[in-house]
């Protein structure tokens, strides 16, 4: 007796089969395994070097406001943002977030400067120019402290410049 037709020596499973997996899922899973994105553990956490990195984009604003009298405050988290920006949405998001708030942050500091030199306006200048180095040093430090710890900080007020 012959059989016309092969019997096939394997048969893929179906859904209803408890020994059911998704082709490429982890063992024992229903659900398709996915590759972590790049500099992501397997968890979909940041890396050390992007979280490390993110601190340094929120850091870097205060550090320089303390070094330049607060007139170089940009530099650190553009050219982070330049770096990673094709490499780790991490980083890239934590620099643009950090140089839109410092842009905003320099902004206000220049309407401070610009109305102490009037008399009249010098009381509000000097509130607003309070109100920009504590915003910024706060602020970027709370951001530095958040993002060292794997969560995105996204800064109160901005002007998106960058995303």
């Amino acid at each position: 007796m012959s059989n016309d037709q092969p019997t096939p020596q394997w048969q893929q499973p179906t859904q209803s089969d408890p020994s059911f997996q998704y082709q490429g899922a982890a063992p024992g899973s229903q659900q398709p395994w996915q590759a972590p994105e790049r500099g992501r553990d397997a968890g979909g956490v940041a890396s050390g070097e992007e979280r490390t990195s993110a601190m340094l984009a929120h850091l870097s604003a205060p550090i320089a406001a303390i070094v330049s009298a607060g007139w170089l405050t940009i530099v650190g988290p553009l050219i982070l943002w330049l770096i990673y920006r094709d490499r780790s949405w991490f980083v890239r998001n934590a620099a643009a977030g950090a140089f839109n708030f410092t842009i905003s942050m320099w902004l206000l500091t220049v309407v401070g400067w610009l109305m102490i030199f009037t008399i009249i306006l010098s009381p509000l200048g000097a509130i607003l120019l309070a109100v920009g180095a504590l915003g910024s040093i706060v602020l970027g430090c709370l951001g530095a402290y958040k993002t060292y710890h794997g969560e995105a900080y996204r800064y109160p007020w901005q002007f998106k410049v960058l995303s």
